[in-house]
């Protein structure tokens, strides 16, 4: 196995989600860190390449330098993460695209549909790759689920239901020194959508993922129950399918006391309902009409080889949030390497979600249901 030369911009040393990056890809073992713009401190970004191993001349005062050093070095990266907070995603991502360097990108990968688009855009002009960290479907029972559902085995499909339910900002501490809700609940840096575009999207993706197509329109409900906080808190969404009967629903609350990472789904079809949540993530609920319920395990018998790949260690010892972190690695180094391999979620897949979002912006500010094919034509 090649090991990529990968580097990172944002993440610098305590940062959650550059922990959790670098984890990931330790994990994969197929990347070696050597390059960084950590932070847009320098003096952070070179006390955390100092800890992170990387030479001292590879740690850069800034994201746009790195990109064209790097892409000059014959040992340059090949693939850099962006972990930085959404506004600043599409100057950072367009950076390296620029320059042919591949991208794994924080979700949501912008603030904006349109700066989205734009990215789509550019990464095809490049010809260069761009991948979105959605890493709840790469567990491996939602891939069980998602053959259980290609296979049939649920029968026509009637009813969707997915959910994520915090309650880290049932207070007003973005008014605290908590950086990550402070920039999280600050719509001019995480965007116009709070709750909505932090986590609902995660639930809207997982959901996509699993049926394998978008929903055609939504009626979404959005609340703010924190006084004077400036984005939303809580979201209740209803989803419609052209496609067929299907009828869906997204709940997502960062305000629902009680709940710590709360994801879920309930797919239900005539034949039978699949459930799974990520507070649990080695089981899936199996329940077929008129039959005892089954509860299928990760890494258990039967399962095709390729899904069993996923796993790291046997049956009956948990894995979780790394180890899916670690697949979405995974992937995307085997999508680099190989033309042929089809990686989800990529590009495309986070325009539609950004898609998504909008729409529901859309409908909660006229009140009513709104397709979202529209929001391509209201930009």
């Amino acid at each position: 196995m090649a090991i990529l030369h990968w580097g990172m911009v944002g993440g610098g040393d305590g940062a959650f989600i550059g922990d959790v990056h670098r984890m990931a890809a330790r994990l994969d073992g197929g990347y070696q860190l050597v390059a960084g713009c950590f932070s847009s401190d320098f003096e952070i970004t070179k006390a955390s390449a100092k800890l992170l191993g990387v030479q001292d001349d590879r740690a850069y005062s800034d994201f746009r330098t790195m990109a064209e050093v790097e892409s000059q070095r014959k040992d340059g990266v090949s693939v850099v993460s962006i972990v930085t907070p959404n506004f600043l995603h599409y100057d950072n991502v367009a950076a390296f695209l620029n320059v042919g360097i591949a991208v794994i990108c924080e979700k949501p990968l912008t603030v904006s549909l349109l700066q989205a688009q734009e990215l789509q855009a550019l990464a095809k002009k490049r010809n260069t790759f761009l991948a979105v960290t959605y890493n709840y479907v790469e567990n491996p029972m939602v891939k069980v689920a998602r053959e259980l559902v290609k296979k049939g085995e649920l029968g026509e499909l009637l009813m969707v239901d997915a959910y994520y339910l915090q309650d880290w900002l049932a207070a007003d501490i973005e008014n605290s020194d908590q950086k990550q809700a402070a920039w999280r609940t600050d719509p001019t840096k995480a965007g116009r959508a709070g709750c909505l575009g932090d986590i609902a999207i995660h639930a809207y993706n997982l959901v996509s993922y699993l049926i394998g197509y978008p929903a055609s329109s939504v009626n979404a409900r959005l609340a703010t129950f924190v006084v004077g906080r400036r984005v939303d808190d809580h979201a209740d969404i209803q989803l419609s399918y052209s496609e067929n009967i299907l009828q869906g629903r997204v709940l997502a609350s960062q305000v629902m006391t009680g709940h710590e990472n709360d994801l879920g789904f309930r797919l239900t079809g005539r034949k039978a309902t699949i459930e799974w949540r990520q507070e649990d993530p080695n089981v899936l609920w199996f329940k077929p009409m008129a039959a005892p319920a089954q509860r299928l395990t990760r890494n258990g018998a039967g399962y095709p080889e390729r899904l069993n790949a996923l796993c790291r260690i046997p049956a009956g010892h948990p894995e979780g949030y790394l180890e899916a972190f670690a697949n979405v690695y995974k992937h995307i180094r085997l999508a680099l390497s190989e033309k042929d391999f089809v990686y989800y979620p990529n590009v495309d897949q986070a325009v539609k979600d950004m898609a998504f979002v909008e729409a529901c912006l859309q409908s909660h500010h006229q009140g009513n249901w709104y397709e979202v094919e529209a929001v391509f034509n209201n930009q």
